[in-house]
């Protein structure tokens, strides 16, 4: 089997990517879902942010109070850094643990593993292929100004903490244009799953 990275700037298009692959019938692995997993109440995960920064980012219930992190990490680099100290080697080990169970299966030609921050963090060791969503800068804006109803600034600042689009560009074995609409989309990755497929029989 296969081991795919899909990754791409904020607004690229990735989720649309994800669906169609799973509409061909490909396991997708999301690394937000599995982060969302280990935050869990109980979870050792969240047990050791709340270590790290308090039990106040606990709520009554035990749950995470994200309001509370996600303005704490992104006014302060170095709480940021402290908690992706934590999150990425434990996501990491889930994804590993996953695409080992999905190897034992003969049925399966390859499995895509969704992670937004694949070129940032590290990630592209454990992959045969890194598959990058590209679009242009400007449809970037546009897309998630229309999506999340969400100011350019912060859009802009999003995307400054991101790789940029040529570090991106750089990593990939595989680009998928979605500059144009969504069936050249599709177009691109049904091509892509022939060649993922073929290869996989070699």
């Amino acid at each position: 089997m296969l081991k795919v990275g899909l990754t791409g700037g904020i607004g690229c298009g990735k989720s649309t990517a994800v669906r169609y692959f799973m509409q061909l019938d490909i396991p997708v692995i999301d690394a937000d879902k599995i982060a969302k997993t280990l935050l869990e109440p109980k979870q050792p995960t969240l047990h050791a942010i709340a270590t790290l920064f308090g039990a106040d980012f606990l709520h009554q219930d035990g749950s995470l109070h994200r309001e509370k992190l996600k303005k704490e990490v992104f006014s302060c680099s170095e709480s940021l850094q402290k908690l992706e100290a934590i999150m990425h080697p434990q996501v990491r080990k889930v994804i590993i643990q996953q695409l080992s169970i999905l190897n034992k299966q003969s049925d399966v030609p390859y499995a895509v593993v969704d992670i937004p921050l694949l070129v940032e963090k590290g990630y592209c060791s454990l992959f045969d292929h890194i598959v990058v969503i590209d679009c242009l800068p400007q449809q970037q804006i546009e897309r998630v100004s229309q999506r999340d109803k969400m100011d350019q600034p912060i859009i802009q600042s999003i995307m400054k903490v991101q790789a940029s689009r040529t570090e991106r560009l750089n990593k990939a074995t595989n680009v998928l244009n979605n500059i144009g609409d969504v069936d050249q989309l599709y177009a691109q990755i049904v091509a892509l799953h022939a060649q993922l497929t073929r290869t996989n029989d070699v």
